[in-house]
């Protein structure tokens, strides 16, 4: 099983659909148009679940990744000495550093490299994969797939956050579990989803 984002919207392309899983609007195949898809997610401005269901998802998924240019970005969920995790506020909602991979960069030092300038702190352990994910949005007029690689990170003490203001970051902060609740009422379901994931690891 596939899941995708744009923006509020998780488009999953799967075999067999899960019992757990509350399907807001079924997708179909036949005449599909991606841009009109894409378009339409992109101006929901409520958190849904889409499906396309079909007895092959790598093929779907294939066609998806040739019909958009393919980004690759890396971040993290980095925990301090107290228990406490990173998480910065950009463009009104509560997201964790990330950025595109340059070069030659593998995704972990790409990982490290953005919490660095994002939040001017230097992580002092790269734990294990958290996940990887897969989010759709338009650049200059052409849809984009961006594939993200997040690590799970640790940092000594409690360092101060230093918010990089020119990626319009305006806000950097050491969050308890226990504060989560509000990130999670103004955050993407992908970040939400990242959260949930790390709870159960």
């Amino acid at each position: 099983m596939y899941r995708i984002y744009i923006n509020e919207i998780r488009l999953f392309i799967t075999e067999i659909v899960p019992n757990t899983l509350k399907i807001d609007q079924f997708i179909d195949l036949e005449g599909l148009n991606w841009d009109t898809l894409f378009q339409k997610a992109q101006l929901n401005k409520h958190p849904e679940n889409w499906l396309i269901q079909t007895e092959d998802p790598d093929f779907v998924f294939k066609q998806l990744n040739a019909s958009l240019q393919l980004i690759e970005a890396a971040g993290g969920l980095v925990k301090n000495t107290d228990g406490a995790y990173l998480f910065i506020h950009r463009r009104g909602k509560w997201d964790l550093p990330k950025g595109k991979i340059d070069d030659g960069e593998s995704p972990e030092i790409a990982a490290l490299r953005e919490v660095n300038e994002e939040c001017g702190i230097e992580v002092d352990q790269l734990e294990s994969i958290l996940a990887e994910t897969y989010h759709i949005y338009q650049m200059h007029a052409k849809w984009v797939l961006k594939k993200t690689y997040w690590y799970k990170m640790q940092v000594d003490g409690v360092p101060k956050l230093f918010p990089q203001l020119e990626e319009d970051i305006t806000e950097a902060v050491w969050l308890k579990k226990s504060e989560w609740e509000q990130v999670k009422s103004n955050t993407y379901p992908l970040i939400l989803d990242l959260l949930d994931e790390h709870l159960r690891s």
